[in-house]
């Protein structure tokens, strides 16, 4: 199951991306375009890392599936690790 956003966390999207700020974690982390639309598609907007991940392909169609997962696997994990998303039952 995908993650949520914290319920601390203050979003602020910009021309290139976007910014995360934890307020309980006092944590700032900046997405690219790509990571910003990784945030876009966290849950409600859809239910599963596939759906996510194949969402992102048919808008990225000029990489692979495997090279899309591995890296929105790397950027769940380091949001996970600021706090900046929780499992979606802690929400």
């Amino acid at each position: 199951m995908l993650p949520v956003a914290g319920p601390d966390v203050v979003f602020a999207p910009l021309d290139q991306g976007a910014v995360l700020f934890s307020v309980s974690e006092e944590v700032y982390y900046g997405l690219n375009a790509v990571g910003l639309r990784v945030w876009q598609l966290l849950p409600p907007a859809t239910g599963t890392i596939d759906e996510l991940c194949t969402t992102l392909q048919r808008e990225f169609a000029d990489v692979d599936l495997d090279t899309i997962r591995a890296d929105v696997d790397e950027l769940l994990a380091e949001l996970a690790r600021l706090r900046l998303v929780v499992p979606a039952a802690a929400a």
